[in-house]
């Protein structure tokens, strides 16, 4: 014969083991927690929504305690009152800060407590006041915002309308004054430097054609190093007496530097006039017997009174020993109709061709 299984002991069994166990687990995080408990009496100056006894306490973030009693306040409906259960050795003052946290997605809430100073006397019951809107959720924060940002705009509609109708004006204004507008900014770009440079142009210097026939060749070799100059001349820029802004000169430039210039037309004035003994560049040479030392004493527009170009160079012949051999003072000047980069350049071109003949005969005496 079968012998028939208890069933029904058997569920019993398992049934209290498990209504054992959580009810061992609800003690241990609840009011029967380990070791000796604390009750203080919290206030709430307005709503604590989703708070429920048996929520967590929280000191400084850790969790000290639960919820044990919320109620409503009698003698005022709009506060509410709660009892919280805490370990006795947390250490909660008559000042320490409570409020209200919403953790985790759900958002269940906390209560928070945080710092205090100012020990309770023995037997005081201690009150702890929670601070106006610590039950706010950020959702009731942001309604209460947008509620008084709308009541912000409703006071003032009328100004803001004001405000807008006057943008409005004034960008027509803008819109029909656009070309004004990037003519003045284009000014004030230009003035400031700012914007695409402007193209420069560049003159050069036109070396003599016409020096007459080579009478007399020169009997030596001759070289005819850079001009020596002042800072002042060592450019590319065309110089004025007495200096200024001269507008119609922004873009201009020489060739090259004025004593460079200067060489590289001189040199090309004695190929024209005889090429089989004309001179060199001293890095072109090795040792000549002679050189022609050039300083640059004057090469501009003189302004003052009749507009006129003026060049003045100081020479001097010296042979290999450092000798000076000969010596003199190279000056000349050509009237300008019209201060302009084309009538300036061509009356250098005339001008130059004078010294540049002078010099030459000289030298050919000389060496």
């Amino acid at each position: 014969m079968e012998t028939r299984a208890p069933y029904v002991l058997i569920g019993s069994f398992v049934l209290a083991a498990i209504l054992a166990v959580f009810g061992f687990v609800y003690w241990l995080n609840n009011t029967g927690g380990i070791g000796p408990r604390a009750n203080y009496h919290v206030q709430f100056q307005g709503p604590v929504p989703g708070l429920l006894v048996g929520a967590g306490v929280l000191f400084n973030g850790i969790r000290v305690g639960e919820v044990t009693q919320i109620d409503l306040a009698p003698d005022n409906p709009r506060f509410v009152n709660a009892t919280i259960s805490v370990a006795s050795t947390t250490p909660v003052r008559t000042d320490t800060k409570v409020g209200l946290d919403f953790q985790g997605l759900t958002g269940v809430p906390v209560v928070t407590l945080e710092g205090g100073m100012i020990v309770a006397k023995a037997g005081e019951r201690v009150t702890l006041i929670a601070e106006a809107g610590a039950g706010q959720s950020m959702t009731q924060a942001a309604r209460d915002a947008l509620r008084r940002v709308d009541t912000v705009l409703e006071d003032n509609s009328g100004p803001l309308k004001d405000t807008i109708a006057n943008l409005k004006t004034f960008s027509d204004g803008l819109a029909r004054n656009t070309g004004k507008i990037n003519g003045i900014l284009a000014g004030l770009e230009k003035m400031t430097g700012g914007g695409t440079p402007a193209q420069k142009i560049t003159y050069d210097l036109r070396t003599p054609q016409n020096l007459g026939p080579a009478g007399k060749t020169l009997s030596a070799s001759l070289a005819i190093p850079e001009p020596t100059a002042v800072a002042m001349l060592q450019t590319q820029r065309m110089q004025f007496a007495p200096s200024g802004d001269n507008p119609g000169f922004a873009e201009f430039l020489w060739a090259d530097s004025i004593p460079k210039l200067v060489q590289a037309r001189l040199i090309d004035s004695f190929e024209n006039y005889d090429i089989a003994h004309a001179p060199l560049r001293t890095t072109d040479l090795g040792q000549a017997d002679y050189q022609l030392l050039i300083d640059i004493r004057r090469f501009r527009i003189a302004t003052e009174g009749e507009a006129r170009v003026e060049i003045g160079l100081s020479a001097r012949i010296v042979d290999k020993n450092g000798k000076v051999v000969a010596s003199r003072l190279v000056e000349t000047s050509e009237k300008l109709d019209k201060v302009e980069p084309a009538a300036a350049v061509a009356a250098f071109d005339t001008a130059f061709a004078r010294i540049a003949k002078e010099l030459i005969g000289w030298t050919v005496q000389a060496v």
